[in-house]
């Protein structure tokens, strides 16, 4: 097996092309990702003791699916559709959108969802994405990028950081820790059905 091959994330092994279709596929794939970002963070999952968005499992996700430099640009394309207003963010509504939407309490998550991307695409990178196990490890490496600049943020909104904690972790933890496992058996898991998972 090629280095090349050896370090292939998931979108590179499922759809290879050669040549300028090269460019056709990763602009088709960030179009493809941004769709499945702004469709995630509306999707609400009944959980106690609140309601999940699939936002951060498809954050997360896209991040080990098409890597660093191909999520980053996802990420950012997706936060630039949200700067120009057009509601794609698990809060934001009619109402309440783009920049000002993203200045307010949730905008330290947003910065997170950049650096989870990343960190997973590099995860991916070197072969993380192959086992539950290494992949689960990934996955809380990434949730703390985003919980970390989050907190950090909303804390500014708060009078204490125990209010803060009670508005931004506590009541997530329950459905964070759900999409985790299902994010760290589903990628590998695709891994084994394309037969290219790592000996």
């Amino acid at each position: 097996m090629s280095n090349a091959q050896h370090d292939a994330v998931l979108s590179e092994a499922i759809w290879t092309t050669t040549g300028s279709s090269v460019w056709i596929k990763r602009a088709a794939l960030v179009v493809l990702g941004i769709a499945a970002l702004a469709i995630a963070a509306k999707i609400r999952v009944p959980m106690w003791p609140v309601p999940i968005t699939m936002g951060t499992f498809a954050v997360l996700t896209i991040g080990a699916a098409y890597g660093p430099k191909l999520g980053l640009t996802t990420i950012l394309g997706y936060m630039l559709i949200g700067v120009l207003g057009f509601d794609v963010f698990a809060g934001s509504s009619a109402e309440k959108f783009g920049l000002a939407y993203m200045m307010g309490g949730t905008g330290g998550y947003l910065v997170g969802y950049v650096l989870a991307t990343i960190a997973l695409g590099y995860f991916a990178r070197i072969g993380w994405d192959r086992t539950a196990l290494k992949m689960g490890a990934a996955l809380l490496v990434g949730n703390a990028l985003i919980y970390v600049p989050g907190l950090l943020w909303l804390n500014g909104f708060a009078e204490s950081w125990a209010q803060t904690l009670q508005w931004g972790i506590t009541p997530f933890l329950v459905g964070d820790a759900l999409k985790l496992v299902l994010a760290a058996l589903l990628v590998p898991g695709i891994w084994k059905l394309i037969g290219s998972a790592r000996t």
